[in-house]
């Protein structure tokens, strides 16, 4: 979750948001953004990729292995 979590925030500053203006931009809740970025597993994934369709991404399923090579480069 820790690449979610640094991804959303990174995103999110890049645009210039606050969590606040995010949520808003969103439409999800002020709670759900929070959670998020601090590396919560317990999270509703509709709504991780409502927050994720913003820039262009959504989750899906990575192969273990395909994701170990790509963090060893």
């Amino acid at each position: 979750m820790d690449r979610l979590a640094d991804f959303v925030k990174q995103r999110r500053k890049e645009v210039n948001l606050t969590q606040e203006e995010f949520a808003e931009r969103t439409g999800v809740a002020l709670t759900l953004i929070r959670k998020i970025e601090q590396g919560k597993t317990n999270l509703n994934l509709e709504k991780v990729n409502q927050v994720l369709a913003m820039f262009g991404h959504e989750l899906g399923p990575v192969s273990i292995q395909e994701s170990l090579k790509s963090g060893d480069s």
